[in-house]
Formats: structure tokens, C-alpha cells, sequence
């Protein structure tokens, strides 16, 4: 069976920003397979004024610009081809990005990405178009794109073909709600420190319960919230 390629529209008033660091490693050998595919929409192509404007005055007053919700809603418009795709836009008042909402938009056949910039987006946009807006972390950036490299490097990872082996995905960190285990390699010893002996010890069984022990105590130390959100 041979798997269709994800594509990504990311919407951006710099397109020149992508690929970026996609171009290399697993994102950019996935991308040379035909795995994934990326197009950049320059927002201000679809502008009607002589000088390109995107951004006006928020109504209200306050500081900053406000992007247009006519000129988004026209480039949007025109690069929605999928009902099924996922609608993204990234804005710190989104909900927090995790892994399960990634597995979700890498299960669809492909994803359009709204990068905002200046001091916001016109609600309008994002209501009328019902766009899900997602935050890679509590800071904020100056612009959609560099979140949308990361949401991007993120899906790509989890598509067919992208990764050789699917254990190293099954045990991963996040996966059940757990930190991902350490990890150790040769030397065997370095600076007076040496690896768990059970993990020469060659019995997988041990070396599993060990993994998944120490998985356990470091969620509990590093990020209890992970647990209670599981019991929920």
C-alpha cells in the first residue's frame, strides 16, 4: 500500500522562513520520499492596495496592528482545498500543544497553518473559518512561524516512512502520558559514572520493568501534571 503524501499550506507574511531547518534531517529526507510536502501562501498577495497592507488599527484603540480579516479570509479561501484537512492557527490562547493532538492532525491527509503577526488576528477570521488554534508553549514569540516549524517537525515525525524503526516512537516521551526514559551508550564509564547494570545485565524483561520504573519516577519528579491529566 503506498501511503499519500501529507501536505501542509502554512499562510505567512514571510514565506521566505520556510523550510528552514525542514530542509534537513528526517524532515527533509521525508520531504525528498514524497512523505510530506510544504506550499508557503504569501499573505500579502492577496492584499488590494498598492502597498500590500494586511494589518489596520484595532478598533477599540491599544497598541499595535491587527491583521485583516478580509485579506486573511481571501488567502485562506483559496488554499483550503480539504474538508478533512486540519485548520490551524497558532496564537499563544490556544490549547497547549501535546502529542495526542499531534497524532491527530498527522492521521488526516493534510493540515493548513495560519501564522499570525503583529499585535493579533480579527476574531472574525478565526470564528468564521473555524480554525483551531493550538500554542506551542506559555511565552510569545514574534510571529506564527517559528511555531509553525516546530508543529510541522512534529507531524512529519509520526507520518509512514518518516522514521525507519516504530518502537522508537512507541517510546518516546509523552507516549502514555510518561517522560521518556534515560538513555546510555559507551563509554561504559565516563567522568566516575557508569550506566545501570541491569542494562548490561541482557535480560530484556529487567531491562523493560527498569525502563518503565524509572520512566515513572521521573514524570513524578519532573512533571506530576502528566499523571493527574492521565487520571482524568
Amino acid at each position: 500500500m503506498i501511503n499519500k503524501c501529507f501536505e501542509v499550506r502554512v499562510l505567512t507574511l514571510f514565506p521566505e522562513m520556510f523550510p528552514g531547518p525542514l530542509s534537513y534531517s528526517l524532515a527533509g529526507k521525508a520531504s525528498e520520499k514524497n512523505i510530506w510536502s510544504l506550499k508557503t501562501v504569501n499573505i500579502r498577495d492577496y492584499a488590494t492596495d498598492k502597498h500590500k497592507t494586511v494589518d489596520d488599527e484595532p478598533y477599540g484603540g491599544g497598541p499595535g496592528m491587527v491583521m485583516r480579516p478580509d485579506i486573511l479570509g481571501k488567502a485562506f479561501d483559496k488554499n483550503n482545498p480539504n474538508s478533512k484537512w486540519k485548520k490551524i492557527i497558532l496564537t499563544p490562547r490556544g490549547k497547549p500543544l501535546t502529542q495526542k493532538m499531534v497524532k491527530d492532525i498527522s492521521s488526516k491527509p493534510g493540515a493548513v497553518i495560519v501564522c499570525g503577526r503583529y499585535e493579533g488576528i480579527d476574531e472574525r477570521f478565526i470564528s468564521s473559518r473555524s480554525l483551531e488554534e493550538v500554542s506551542i508553549g506559555d511565552y510569545v514569540l514574534s510571529g506564527g512561524e517559528p511555531a509553525a516549524l516546530i508543529l510541522i517537525d512534529s507531524i512529519v515525525r509520526l507520518l509512514s516512512g518518516t522514521i525507519g524503526s516504530s518502537d522508537s516512537l512507541i517510546e518516546e516521551s509523552f507516549e502514555n502520558n510518561l517522560l521518556e526514559h534515560p538513555h546510555y551508550t559507551r563509554p561504559y564509564e565516563w567522568e566516575g559514572m557508569k550506566p545501570p547494570a541491569v542494562l548490561l545485565s541482557g535480560n530484556h524483561r529487567e531491562i523493560e520493568k527498569w525502563r518503565k520504573n524509572i520512566a515513572l519516577e521521573d514524570t513524578k519528579k519532573r512533571r506530576p501534571e502528566l499523571l493527574i491529566s492521565e487520571k482524568k
